[in-house]
């Protein structure tokens, strides 16, 4: 479909389209079996000025929204979502600085992750804390002109390889929700080290390691905003990358659904190729139906959000759910089309299944994404049913 993009939206695809297919394409499957971070991959990208693309021409960025953040997204994603997501991550870890950190702040950090030269990561998952930040356990304590952290980060995406942290901690236990706050730590600052890295299912480019912080000394006009803005600077995060994973769903969709209608065209049975045959075509149809509508809702969301509407909650919790729920399924189909040859590590759609996962688990489970809908509609019909009274 055409989506009327503007010319330069069309060459950050065609840019990004050609560095999934020359460099992402050739790699993607010896990164994933030896576990490795894509750091070639990730200069590249870096001198493409990619990873600028959302952050403002005043801290050295593109200047872009969401959405052209997303065309990036979804087409290293076609190639492989584990080495997308150590790019989206980086932005992850750059929002609650972008949209909160005061101008010191981020002209000390955005230009160095607008650059590509210093990644960045976000640090909120615990052992014991996830969807629920309430039960968050790592603490900082003001100490004169600094702040000491103690506590832990589990499942931390470009953990141990990014440089710059964007981490929630608890400065007043006794505030509850109002009692969280977000700081930048820097990988090297005193206290603070890494985990093992883990052993995943998929996305295995991608590392994932435990923050450790024993004592942890930084700086205090490290803190992003205010104290006791942390669980706000969370959900405003959320709000801004969610729709960056529904463009990794789109992307790998999109991704499984060609490699089955080009093994389907080739694949030869009864005399003739299987798509020939309707329950093969059914089923890619179904996929395709399903990949192009959940890239038209990211699409959607993506720039009602550079709108800067009041409220985008639910409609960015939609693009994820969306988007993650299909990817799942049309990688699933993908396996099923090319039958043993699919379940062999010889064809990537054995990948993209295993990497699929994650994308209904990761910055907030498919299931808390139905939770966020289904409030933010209950929210919405009490003021519609208030305005008729």
């Amino acid at each position: 479909m055409h989506y009327f993009l503007t010319e330069e939206q069309q060459m950050i695809q065609e840019l990004t389209a050609q560095i999934a297919r020359e460099k992402i394409r050739p790699v993607r499957a010896e990164l994933d079996t030896n576990e490795q971070f894509p750091w070639e991959i990730m200069k590249i990208l870096s001198q493409a000025d990619l990873f600028g693309l959302y952050i403002p021409e005043e801290y050295g960025g593109m200047g872009g929204g969401i959405f052209e953040n997303c065309l990036a997204i979804e087409k290293l994603g076609e190639a492989c979502i584990g080495i997308a997501t150590s790019f989206a991550a980086s932005g992850l870890g750059a929002y609650p600085i972008l949209l909160f950190g005061g101008d010191e702040l981020k002209q000390k950090y955005l230009p160095q992750i607008a650059s590509g030269k210093r990644l960045a990561a976000f640090g909120l998952t615990e052992p014991g804390a996830g969807s629920d930040v309430s039960g968050i356990q790592t603490t900082a304590v003001k100490d004169g002109d600094h702040y000491i952290i103690n506590g832990s980060k589990q499942w931390i995406t470009n953990g141990g390889e990014s440089e710059i942290y964007s981490i929630l901690a608890i400065t007043d236990r006794a505030k509850g929700p109002r009692g969280a706050s977000f700081f930048v730590v820097e990988k090297g600052d005193p206290g603070f080290s890494f985990g093992k890295k883990e052993k995943k299912l998929g996305i295995r480019a991608s590392a994932t390691r435990e923050l450790i912080f024993q004592d942890c000394r930084i700086p205090a006009d490290r803190l992003i905003g205010r104290e006791g803005m942390g669980f706000i600077i969370a959900m405003k995060t959320f709000d801004k990358s969610r729709p960056g994973i529904a463009a990794l769903g789109v992307g790998l969709a999109q991704g499984a659904l060609d490699i089955a209608v080009e093994y389907a065209r080739k694949r030869v049975q009864f005399g003739k190729p299987i798509i020939s045959f309707q329950a093969i075509q059914h089923k890619l149809a179904d996929m395709a139906v399903k990949t192009e509508a959940s890239r038209a809702l990211v699409y959607s969301v993506a720039r009602y959000m550079d709108s800067e509407p009041h409220d985008v909650s639910k409609v960015a919790a939609m693009s994820k759910v969306f988007a993650g729920d299909v990817a799942m399924e049309v990688a699933t189909n993908a396996v099923q089309v090319l039958g043993g040859y699919g379940y062999m590590q010889d064809y990537p759609v054995e990948k993209m299944m295993r990497d699929a996962k994650i994308l209904q688990i990761y910055e907030g489970t498919n299931e808390i994404q139905r939770n966020i809908i289904g409030q933010e509609l209950n929210k919405e019909y009490s003021r519609l049913k208030e305005s008729f009274l």
